[in-house]
């Protein structure tokens, strides 16, 4: 479904025509020969901090009695850095890191150095499996989280990188009807229509909409694209018991994908990395496309049986389909650049998911414990076909890394093989926090789990019960101090493009993890969380191009995040990651001991945004984000160099005719640095280039 320029223009019309309360009539209006009044404002609407979490079994609590890692990226960071990516939104919090591929069509992250995946472990309002696999929009969410680490109690077979949650806007008391364009140097334009509106008698019905369309551009040759969304929220409060929400969503990007750079072979057991490239360069040609669509809906319903106990329903599907033309540059002589590129074709992968869920919950008084129970039964299904991608169809051309030559258009020569596969992921949950007077809580949870996996070739089958505790420990209101052991079953992952493999499920497997961590509110509001983690799994590796199991990894680290207003004036968010990660495959000596690939030891940012006292409305912000030294392999025969890169920006709020008005420029990679941004997989990608953003909202 495209969202076509007259759509986005009714939308606009509409947003222009809805009566607002202080309207004025024709008679009021002030004479068409006199400029309309300008009003500075300094109204602030959100907060760097978040009061709530909201995924898996501690939707809704504050994040102190939250006794894991978990960090909230709220509207108003998004809004102050003018993010619309996954990784523009999660580069704020502690240890993310892209892999494998650059972002320059979706975003595939790790955390702690462990891949979130893109099948399992991002989820809609906390329920529904999304496939990122198409950039997730976030003009119509409200906020993006992500719960760290072996999430299995709620969620089932994820990996222990934790889950990646969005959360959508919905209609709030007051009416709303915003109009945003933005654009860059580059080319790129996109305009964002918001509206909100509650309806009925005692505003039991909400409706929040939001429209955008666009051209995609980002300053490397060869590129060229569009992306567009229709999404809808709403909720109805049917009696003083019972309520509904209904999401639905559809969105779609066609871009050109930056053709990736495979790492050179080693000699001698050393890898020789080539020079970054210009960072504008793009070896592959226009034509190399990436054209994804997803189509997300969630229903949701709550009961509240008493005062003590409630219920709820939950039922969603997502489809998600891409074609793709994937370009990799290969077997290259360091000294002249010369090489081959190869082209990848895949046609009709499509992937259909459907979650349910069904729990109560409730609480159960008494004298000296409390007792807070959840009791649920989730089913997880997906089915994918037409995995495609038959070494019969690489075609190789000539390019050059240092003289870059147009590469003419290729088209695959022979039929497309089907390779389908299914997930049936079912499990049932028990989780009971026990509140031991004003200072103690403790977590007892397990999960029973019934899992099948089943390709062409072949069938995975696992029936097993794996607790979760945890114990937290409040000395005073705004501290807490928690400890916990979590176990957790994951699907191992999927072997990806260009393997000989591509396209194989691996194996389940079980994750273990032990964290301690503290966490306290300071100033006017910051968040402050610091925690410790061991984590054991399964690890994985590519030998002879064909990516397998190998073995077990362990990460240990450290990891700190700050985020909220220090003062009245000043916000912040800041993360800090020291990771301790290593292959105990024992018996493959060439990686025992040694960093998994891609996996840094130090990731840092922060960002912090001021509003001059002296120029009410007006606020300046600057960031810095840092990623440390990674392996290009699990051999460690090689490494991308670390980089910082910074980010500066300036928004200015005032009214116009009475209408709240916002001016807004960001500039990301200030310094146009040149790096390497991602490895993995074996191979490398290059960072994006300065980019300038500016942004103009109208709140009518």
């Amino acid at each position: 479904m495209k969202i076509r320029l007259s759509v986005l223009t009714s939308a606009v019309a509409l947003a222009f025509s809805v009566p607002q309360a202080n309207a004025e009539t024709p008679d009021q209006a002030a004479p068409a020969t006199k400029l309309p009044a300008v009003n500075v404002t300094a109204e602030r609407s959100g907060s760097f901090k978040s009061d709530v979490v909201q995924v898996g079994t501690f939707r809704d609590m504050a994040p102190l009695d939250v006794p894991q890692a978990s960090n909230v990226v709220t509207r108003e960071v998004l809004d102050a850095q003018a993010a619309t990516t996954l990784f523009g939104a999660l580069r704020n919090t502690p240890g993310v890191s892209r892999t494998a591929l650059n972002g320059s069509t979706y975003d595939n992250l790790a955390v702690r150095g462990i891949l979130i995946d893109n099948r399992s472990s991002y989820r809609l309002n906390g329920a529904l499996t999304i496939v990122n696999l198409v950039d997730v929009p976030l003009e119509n969410k409200e906020r993006v989280e992500v719960l760290k680490g072996v999430s299995s109690l709620y969620y089932g077979f994820v990996p222990p990188s934790g889950i990646a949650n969005l959360v959508t806007k919905r209609a709030g008391k007051e009416p709303l009807s915003n109009l945003a364009l933005s654009a860059n140097q580059y080319g790129g334009v996109n305009a964002h229509v918001d509206l909100g509106r509650r309806f009925g008698s005692q505003q039991q019905f909400g409706a929040r909409v939001n429209l955008v369309g666009g051209r995609e551009e980002i300053g490397i040759d060869n590129f060229s694209g569009d992306r567009s969304l229709a999404a809808a929220a709403f909720d109805w409060r049917a009696t003083a018991a019972l309520s509904f929400k209904l999401d639905l969503e559809h969105y779609r990007k066609e871009s050109t994908e930056q053709a990736a750079i495979e790492v050179p072979a080693a000699i001698g057991g050393i890898i020789t990395l080539p020079a970054v490239p210009d960072n504008r360069i793009n070896l592959g040609g226009e034509w190399g496309k990436y054209s994804a669509r997803a189509t997300n809906l969630l229903f949701r319903a709550d009961y509240a049986l008493n005062d003590q106990w409630g219920m709820f329903l939950e039922a969603g599907k997502s489809r998600t389909s891409r074609d793709r033309n994937y370009s990799e540059f290969r077997n290259y002589n360091l000294a002249t650049g010369q090489g081959d590129m190869a082209v990848f074709f895949s046609r009709g992968q499509e992937w259909n998911v459907e979650n349910y869920r069904a729990e109560i919950y409730g609480r159960v008084p008494g004298q000296w414990f409390t007792h807070e129970i959840s009791f649920g039964y989730t089913m997880h299904k997906r089915n994918q076909d037409a995995f495609s991608f038959p070494p019969a169809t690489v075609l190789v051309g000539s390019q050059n890394l240092y003289n870059p030559v147009s590469i003419p258009a290729q088209f695959p020569t022979v039929a497309f093989t089907s390779n389908p596969s299914s997930l049936d992921d079912r499990g049932w949950y028990l989780s009971d926090r026990l509140l031991i007077g004003e200072k103690w809580q403790a977590m007892v949870g397990v999960r029973g789990s019934d899992y099948e996996s089943v390709t062409k070739t072949t069938r995975y089958q696992a029936d097993k019960v794996n607790p979760a505790l945890a114990l937290l420990y409040k000395p005073v209101t705004n501290v807490s101090l928690y400890a916990s052991y979590l176990e957790g079953l994951e699907e191992s992952g999927q072997a990806p493009a260009g393997r000989l493999n591509a396209g194989e499920v691996l194996p389940p497997a079980l994750s273990k993890q032990k964290e301690i961590g503290v966490k306290a509110q300071v100033a006017q509001g910051v968040l402050l969380q610091v925690a410790y983690f061991d984590i054991k799994r399964p690890s994985t590796t590519t030998t002879n191009n064909v990516f397998a199991l190998n073995g077990l990894a362990q990460f240990k680290g450290l990891e700190m995040a700050a985020s909220g207003e220090v003062t009245k004036q000043l916000s912040l968010i800041a993360s800090a990651l020291l990771l301790d990660a290593r292959q105990l495959n024992a018996t493959n000596p060439a990686t025992y001991g040694k960093v998994p690939d891609n996996t840094p030891e130090r990731i840092g940012s922060l960002f912090g945004e001021y509003r001059l006292p002296g120029v009410p409305g007006l606020a300046l912000s600057g960031g810095a984000y840092y990623m440390g030294q990674r392996p290009v392999n699990n051999e460690n025969q090689a490494f991308i160099d670390s980089y910082t890169t910074l980010s500066l920006g300036a928004r200015y709020t005032t009214r116009i005719a009475d209408k709240r008005t916002t001016f807004q420029a960001v500039l990301d990679n200030a310094t146009d640095k040149n790096y390497w941004n991602t490895a993995g997989s074996g191979i490398l990608g290059v960072g994006a280039p300065r980019t300038l953003k500016v942004v103009a909202k109208v709140e009518f």
